[in-house]
């Protein structure tokens, strides 16, 4: 395996290679080593980005929600600074992941380098050779895929993927001890006095606001929340993650709405009602997950925990 010390970093400039030169990495499927090239990340060919991490583990929302890490089968993966997935050819899915790429896909560059002109019979190339479904109600993505493309990372490894963290200058010494010290505080509250969001209804209630993006809105308090919610901190499948009491009380603009997403591992084009995601708003691995993960999934939000405000 390659030195860290070669590959990208946090912070480095790429570039997004050619359409043909990404073509020939490519196999029958349209991934390299499981993971799929998406018909939204054309394009970004030959366009310029930040490096944001490396991804050393990921999160997978399908299995246990404390435990469920996973990590890509090689060492050359990395998140570009807020590059997400449209979900255009997807038939608009809004699950607005943050897309990952392979070093193949990328060159690192300098800032006074010459940006190459991207001919559009070269993008239609690497279009016609990507799919995007595997049956009429699936879909082929990189959600999809992520079982496929990643392996389990065992508890006893969890600690060592922070050093690595670290290493890889995804964050700072004292910013991983802060993020474990966090787990840690969450971790013991869980066992001593349950989840933090723990409400009392069997039966969750349901409220609409039809919110769109470019409203505004108040977040409600913890105390109204937590009327909403089951004793396992969820309103209707939906956890109310710990991070997300830090925006209590404050006022948000809306980003979207949230109707449908594709389901991490299976394909299947899940419906959502009520849902909307917050600028800004983010999954806080720390509270949940040993170091974190890079896949900074946004975070959704039940219109119930929220009031809508005139706007400003």
């Amino acid at each position: 395996m390659t030195p860290l010390t070669t590959r990208l970093r946090p912070g480095d400039l790429v570039e997004v290679r050619a359409p043909d030169e990404i073509l020939q990495t490519l196999d029958v499927d349209g991934t390299l080593d499981h993971l799929p090239f998406m018909p939204e990340m054309i394009e970004l060919c030959g366009k310029r980005f930040s490096v944001s991490r490396r991804v050393l583990k990921t999160c997978y929302t399908g299995l246990n929600l404390y435990d469920a890490m996973r990590r890509f089968r090689g060492d050359d993966v990395v998140t570009l600074d807020g590059v997400r997935c449209s979900g255009a050819a997807h038939d608009g899915c809004q699950k607005a992941c943050l897309i990952f790429w392979r070093e193949a896909w990328l060159r690192k560059v300098e800032p006074a380098a010459v940006q190459p002109r991207v001919e559009p019979e070269a993008r239609q190339r690497l279009r016609a050779c990507l799919k995007t479904s595997t049956g009429p109600q699936t879909y082929f993505c990189q959600a999809s895929e992520l079982l496929n493309a990643t392996l389990d990372v065992p508890r006893r490894e969890q600690l060592r993927t922070c050093v690595s963290e670290v290493r890889a200058g995804n964050r700072t010494i004292l910013g991983m001890a802060h993020g474990i010290a966090t787990w840690l505080y969450w971790k013991i509250r869980r066992r001593l006095r349950g989840e933090y969001a723990r409400g009392r209804s069997a039966s969750t209630p349901v409220a609409g606001l039809n919110l769109k993006a470019g409203d505004w809105v108040e977040v409600k308090s913890m105390a109204s929340i937590r009327e909403t919610l089951n004793e396992a901190g969820y309103n209707r499948g939906l956890y109310f993650t710990p991070d997300m009491r830090r925006l209590c009380g404050g006022q948000h603009r809306v980003d979207g709405r949230i109707d449908k997403i594709i389901v991490d591992g299976t394909g299947e084009m899940r419906q959502l009602r009520n849902t909307v995601r917050l600028e800004g708003s983010v999954c806080g691995c720390d509270d949940l997950k040993l170091g974190g993960c890079s896949r900074c999934e946004v975070s959704y939000w039940r219109e119930i925990w929220l009031r809508r405000v005139p706007s400003r």
